[in-house]
This record gives structure tokens, sequence and C-alpha cells, in this order.
């Protein structure tokens, strides 16, 4: 199966938390402090590999975790950090952000890579707390929690030239003689359902070319597969055009290129600009000279026309020919989809925490102070002095007293619960 959708969960590796140690030698009751600090927890990172042709892995396993870092120890002995997780996409794949819509990555190269969620960083051990009036902390942080988020994974085929056109007007059989494709062959409407990808040999060049399957009137609104065979053309950089020329199966040649128009049209009006070429096909069968006649007089010299015939070979040279000498001077498409669909989003956060209220009890939200609620240390009086002053210092106590708390009253910050008391 040709799965080109997937949305997956990753989950970057938490950082291993730091030490609270002391020195023990003879003869020292209390040594000083030599707590290590935790390792950085693993990244998960996204790589493009042109061996991969599908989404098919990540169909059926949704959950990506890294692993944490290890934690620091005494003898000032730091936590090793984990290794980064690597997951491989075929190339043409873009990565968004499913909360979001932002685009977070596109890839189009072969081992090109992108960190989509890093790794925690280790907490600091005691003796980095050290300071001139606290000679013996007995204070460290827990590891940082790595990045998490839900992805949507979309392959649009990276090809040079597209094949367009309505089922059964001989797409799939061009590619089959032209590359080493190949597709499924027979004579009903909708035998390709997958896009097939072949290479293209001519004399000491070479391009890829895309067979799509046959687009219907309404495609554009997700009629028949509709965007689900639109989405592949978008990355192309020439269009071949390919219509029934010969009218075999009673449509008009000139009705069907112009509902075809229509439909690149209303799905993106930038792929209907897409540079193309007309490829009048069955050229061998009855009436195909006399179609071919009244449809050059229609579309005058608007576009290029190669007339073939996929089945006899006629005419195919003399398209492939064309076809190096224009692709040189076409620039690699990056972005060529419908702009509203694809707006890249870019969500920040305005506010450093928010507070709510439910059944009484105070939640706190904001990407920094969950991190700090998240590495507190708290078994000992030194760790909780230390994320009470840093509560303080944001702001939260004063925001709190705003809100209305009394001695007693439920706090939820992330996964940490805690009750207000005004006497610290």
């Amino acid at each position: 199966m040709f799965y080109d959708r997937a949305k997956i969960y990753v989950k970057a590796g938490d950082g291993g938390s730091g030490a609270v140690s002391f020195r023990r030698e003879k003869y020292v009751p209390y040594g000083g402090p030599n707590g290590g600090d935790g390792g950085r927890g693993g990244n998960i990172i996204l790589e493009a590999d042109e061996g991969l042709r599908t989404l098919v892995d990540y169909r059926y396993r949704k959950h990506y975790k890294a692993d944490r870092g290890e934690h620091g120890q005494g003898k000032n002995m730091h936590g090793k950090s984990a290794e980064d997780l690597i997951l491989k996409l075929p190339v043409g794949t873009l990565v968004k952000d499913a909360d979001t819509g932002e685009i977070l990555a596109d890839l189009v190269k072969h081992g090109q890579q992108v960190v989509i969620a890093r790794g925690g960083r280790g907490g600091r051990g005691n003796a980095r707390f050290v300071s001139n009036t606290n000679k013996a902390p007995t204070v460290a942080e827990k590891g940082e929690p790595g990045e998490e988020r839900w992805l949507l994974l979309e392959l649009k085929l990276l090809a040079d030239v597209g094949l367009v056109g309505f089922p059964n007007v001989g797409k799939s059989t061009l590619i089959s003689k032209v590359s080493a494709a190949r597709p499924k062959i027979a004579n009903y409407h909708f035998t390709t359902l997958v896009p097939n990808l072949g290479v293209v040999k001519v004399e000491d060049e070479s391009f890829v070319m895309a067979d799509i399957p046959g687009i219907i009137e309404g495609a554009h609104a997700g009629a028949g597969l509709g965007h689900e065979f639109l989405r592949h053309i978008e990355r192309t950089r020439l269009l071949l055009h390919v219509i029934d020329i010969s009218g075999s199966e009673g449509r008009d040649p000139w009705e069907d290129f112009q509902v075809i128009n229509r439909e690149l049209k209303q799905y993106s009006p930038t792929l209907a600009e897409r540079p193309m070429i007309i490829v009048p096909n069955k050229m061998d069968l009855h009436n195909a000279e006399q179609n071919l006649k009244r449809f050059k007089e229609l579309i005058q010299d608007k576009y290029e026309i190669f007339p073939i015939s996929a089945v006899t070979g006629q005419g195919i040279r003399e398209l492939l020919h064309r076809i190096i000498q224009i692709l040189p001077q076409l620039p690699p498409i990056v972005f060529s989809a419908n702009p509203d669909e694809h707006r890249v989003v870019q969500v920040r956060e305005k506010e450093r925490f928010s507070i709510s209220r439910e059944n009484g009890v105070y939640i706190i939200k904001g990407r920094e102070v969950e991190k700090h609620a998240a590495m507190a240390f708290l078994d000992t009086e030194d760790g909780l002095a230390r994320f009470q002053n840093i509560l303080k210092v944001m702001g939260v106590d004063d925001a709190l007293r705003e809100k209305g708390i009394k001695e007693g009253d439920k706090v939820i910050i992330g996964n940490l619960e805690m009750e207000w008391s005004e006497g610290g």
C-alpha cells in the first residue's frame, strides 16, 4: 500500500537529575558538596532518506520516545547523555505540528536532518549551588522534561515531470514505455490508485516522472480521491497534460482539457501556472487526426503540443527530447501549495504564565513556570526555598494574591500540587 499521510507522537528524552552528595573523608565529618550533573536527554531527529517511498512504517507505530539522560552521582560524576533517536522519512515529507498547523520541517534533500523535539538538559548537582552564604547546599535540580508533540506527516512526491489527465487517457502506458516503472494497466477507470514514480533516461540525461492517478471533475473539492492525487502534483516542475485525442470514450478532448485545468486552478492557482506541455495520446485510433486539428485551432499557440501514441511509441522520442531541453530552465519547487492551507503559523506565548481557578483549585500554566516546577528539588529545605524564590521573582505569588488565594488553597503547576501558605 502507498501511505502518504501519518500522525505520530514524539517525546524527546528527559534530562537526568543532578545529585546531592558530599565528600566523605577521614577526619572530615562534613566535606564539601560533590554532586554531579545529570546527562542530557536524547533528541528526536527526522532524516530524509531517498530509499523510502511511503510513510507505511508510521501508520502502524505511532509513538516514539527517546531515552532519558543518566542521573548525576557523587564524586562529581556527571550522568551520561542519551543517544538521539533518528526517524527516517521519505524525501518530500512535509512535517506539521498537529495542534497548531505550524510547518516545522520540509525534507527535500537526501540526508537532510531536523531536530523536531529537543531532549531536556540535565539537572545541576549540588556542587553547582555553592555560594558565599551557603557552603554546603542540599539543593539540586531534576532533569528538564524533553519536548513532546503530535506531528502530521504529509508526503508529496518530488518529481521533475508530472502526468495529469482524466482516467484512462494512457498516462500509465506512457510511463511504462519510457521508464522501468510497471504500473497496473487495464482498460477501465482508476486502474492507477497510487502515484507511480519512474526514472526516464534520454541519452546522457535523466529525470523523474510521476504518474498521478486520473483527476476527475470536482477533484479540488475532494471528489473521488481528489486531494490525495492533487497533492502529489504540487512539486513537479513540468506538467504533461495527457489527453485522449481520439475521444474513444465519447468525451470531447477540448472539454477534458478545460475541466482538468479548472481543477488545477481551483486547487492551487500557482499550480495552474506551472509550465505545461499538451500530449494528445491515442493518435493511432480513428478520429484522432481530425480531433487534433480542431484542438490546435482552439488552443492556438498558448501551449506546446506533442501528439503521441503510447501504445505504438509514435512521437514519444520527440516529446522526451523536448522535456530534457526545458527542465534545466525550471527551478525546483519547494512550496507551491495553497498559501492558505500551508501558511506557517508561529505560536508564541504573550505572557510568562496564566492562572485559572477550577473548583477552588488554582491552576498555573506556562512553559517557563511548568519547566521550573518539573525541575524543582523539593526533598530538602534548600530546594523548597529555591523554588519558592523562583515563583516570587516570576511574579506568581503576587498574581495569586490578586486572584484572591487564601491560606490552605491548592495550587497546581504541571504535575506538581502544593498548598498555599503565607508563611512560606
